[in-house]
């Protein structure tokens, strides 16, 4: 069976399918190695593939590819404008092993969309309109879409939803908030029910994911065929295996203090890069601290977040989660984001 083909069957099958959401910097081969052992999502994301007029592939996120440990379809990920070089990019990203590619159509990153890539993309409908109808008949793969609900409003997403309509794309995640919003509070989970409604495609719902009772319940209230998970996964491993024990019926395990510290330990081993300072490795471990700080405490946060060195890196983790206690590591903010 081919990796399109394998996709295929999860997107269409009994199951709500679980992704990891693709995170630039972040969602490496090296991070899916680590999720992997966790349990993992049942696909994956690549980070974007930059695409303009003599752009090549980057050969490090090939590699997420090529290399692929975690027996799980790959879906390759374009971000970009210029439509030969968008065309090109996929008719070389298909003599890969990947199970789609798609078009990203949500990055919120300013140095991005201010040249209208990502999320820049939403302001200008003709031009996604083009593109999507462009690549569809180049791409032999599925082809699916990631998109915000709109660049500065909601009420753009009643243009933006005729226009997936149009195109006969395989699947529509949608990250239920406008680019200018960011991460910010405020999640439109209903828009999502709406897509759900009203495509043809499946439909993945994306945007503050954070524990396997609300995911169930979000999938319940959107009608979505699964969830897209990026920041809550980073988080917590644990979190794709304790949504799929929580839609079983099953009591969900929740990972000790100590569980969690091994989980810091294994990134801080899978993500160092050699020749590094060992400066500079503490700072690229702050990128998930970030995240993983906000499910322990707030003071934890605080004090990763100050740290210079090894030494003092491993002192404060140790200090807050060496111990026995279960950790639901779902953020003190969380509720306010809950569905009604």
């Amino acid at each position: 069976m081919t990796p399109a083909e394998t996709f295929l069957n999860l997107l269409h099958g009994p199951a709500p399918l679980l992704a990891l959401a693709p995170m630039q910097d972040v969602t490496t081969l090296e991070f899916w190695c680590v999720m992997a052992r966790y349990g993992g999502p049942d696909a994956y994301w690549t980070e974007y593939f930059r695409v303009h007029g003599d752009s090549r592939p980057e050969k490090w996120i090939l590699r997420s590819i090529t290399e692929n440990p975690t027996g799980r379809p790959i879906v390759a990920q374009l971000i970009g404008n210029n439509i030969p070089a968008l065309i090109r990019t996929a008719k070389e990203l298909q003599r890969h092993p990947i199970a789609a590619i798609e078009l990203n159509l949500g990055c919120p990153a300013p140095v991005v969309y201010r040249k209208c890539a990502g999320g820049g993309l939403l302001r200008e409908p003709e031009k996604i309109d083009a593109i999507l109808g462009t690549l569809r008949e180049a791409v032999t793969v599925p082809l699916t879409v990631k998109t915000r609900i709109g660049f500065g409003s909601p009420a753009e997403f009643d243009d933006l939803l005729p226009l997936f309509a149009k195109h006969p794309i395989d699947l529509l995640t949608v990250h239920a908030r406008t680019v200018v919003q960011m991460y910010r509070p405020g999640v439109r989970y209903d828009l999502i029910a709406r897509a759900a409604r009203e495509l043809r495609c499946p439909v993945l719902a994306n945007g503050n994911v954070h524990g396997p009772a609300q995911a169930q319940a979000l999938l319940a209230e959107t009608g979505a065929r699964g969830l897209m998970i990026g920041r809550g996964a980073i988080r917590n491993p644990w979190l794709f295996d304790q949504i799929r024990a929580q839609l079983r019926g099953e009591k969900t395990k929740l990972p000790s203090g100590r569980d969690v510290l091994r989980y810091v330990r294994e990134l801080w081993e899978n993500e160092i890069t050699p020749g590094v300072k060992e400066s500079a490795q503490v700072q690229r471990m702050k990128k998930f601290m970030n995240f993983i700080g906000e499910g322990v405490c707030e003071r934890f946060l605080h004090e990763i977040r100050r740290v210079a060195n090894p030494a003092d890196f491993f002192r404060v983790c140790g200090e807050f989660l060496d111990h026995d206690q279960p950790l639901t590591l779902e953020p003190a903010a969380a509720a306010g984001n809950e569905l009604p």
